[in-house]
């Protein structure tokens, strides 16, 4: 039986919804806005975060308001059926990748007052109990690049761990001294990218540099030449992909088979795609770690109990939303402990 015939058959109630727009200036450039969606029905509410980026997308929906047939009895599987039809955007969206990070609010709004309704935890449902799940920051080092953020973290948390944008402004020396702290668990080379603000085209000569510096480091999403598969080819089994995965298909599809991928829950769109990576991976012996989007709300604590229950030993990119501020004292250590609600999809 597949993971997701264990949540499929629930039953779903939903009398109506209502968007809820948060925001949050992240920093001087970038005002972040996500769009919880709220379910409701009896008495219950399931909610789930849209992360698209492009801040007039969640504008407009929210000016729109609830504007989507939902109301009525389903089970989960024929409501995902149903989102599959629904003009989401009223055009092609900036990114493609929105159309599955906005049905992915939907879904797992959809996932959460189904269980609350049938009075079961996602665990309980999928017959596993949430672990400590261990986590990395993820940051850049800025143009030009500065490790000052990046030691004021470590000066707080000398076993935090860390996932790193690399761009080619990285000098042999600061790559040293990063590979010096012995912090460093991932680097992100966005070469994946296209279309978005974070593109990065293909650098040999920095994957190679990086790649021997830190000979421990997963290498995520490179961008493929001849001349960097070259350079990749002797650490094939440290590279690891995030901005093309979307499906199992997207895995099978891959150059060659991962030892681990990054299984970020909102570019799967629905559950179904979801648990079906999960399931793909377990039986390939693939591993997975976790992905966060920004997110505002409830979003995080959802990929967080992910996390806590498919794999929670990998270096997941969900840290507590303060990791992603200026650092300061008082947060929360890796392992994270990861508690969930008695009913429902979330984390407490």
């Amino acid at each position: 039986m597949s993971l997701y015939d264990d949540v499929k058959e629930l039953s779903l109630e939903i009398e109506d919804y209502t968007l809820e727009g948060l925001e949050l200036q992240a920093r001087s450039d970038f005002l972040r806005k996500t769009t919880v969606v709220h379910l409701r029905s009896g008495g219950e509410e399931g909610i789930g975060e849209d992360v698209t980026y492009h801040g007039e997308e969640h504008d407009f929906s929210q000016k729109l308001g609830p504007v989507f047939p939902l109301a009525g009895s389903w089970t989960l599987h024929t409501f995902s059926q149903h989102l599959g039809t629904l003009p989401l955007f009223p055009q092609e969206p900036e990114q493609h990748a929105y159309w599955d990070y906005r049905r992915w609010a939907y879904e797992s709004a959809a996932l959460d007052l189904a269980l609350r309704q049938a009075r079961v935890s996602l665990g309980k449902a999928v017959g596993r109990e949430p672990q400590p799940v261990a986590f990395v920051v993820s940051m850049g080092l800025g143009s030009p690049p500065s490790t000052e953020r990046f030691h004021s973290w470590l000066g707080l948390y000398p076993k935090l761990r860390f996932k790193l944008d690399a761009n080619p402004e990285w000098s042999d020396e600061l790559i040293e001294e990063l590979a010096a702290t012995g912090a460093v668990d991932s680097v992100d080379f966005k070469g994946q990218y296209r279309g978005t603000t974070v593109d990065s085209p293909p650098d040999a000569a920095l994957y190679q540099r990086v790649a021997e510096a830190l000979p421990d480091a997963w290498l995520e999403d490179p961008g493929l030449t001849p001349e960097t598969e070259n350079v990749l080819d002797p650490h094939r089994d440290r590279v690891t992909w995030d901005a093309i995965i979307h499906s199992v298909e997207d895995i099978e599809g891959l150059p060659w088979p991962p030892k681990t991928v990054n299984v970020k829950p909102s570019r799967f769109g629905s559950v179904e795609r979801l648990f079906a990576a999960y399931d793909y991976c377990e039986a390939q012996g693939i591993g997975a770690y976790g992905g966060g989007q920004w997110e505002l709300g409830p979003g995080r604590g959802q990929i967080q109990l992910l996390a806590s229950l498919f794999h929670p030993s990998t270096p997941n990119d969900v840290a507590p939303r303060a990791f992603n501020m200026e650092p300061k004292a008082g947060l929360p250590a890796s392992p994270l402990q990861v508690e969930q609600r008695k009913t429902g999809f979330l984390a407490l």
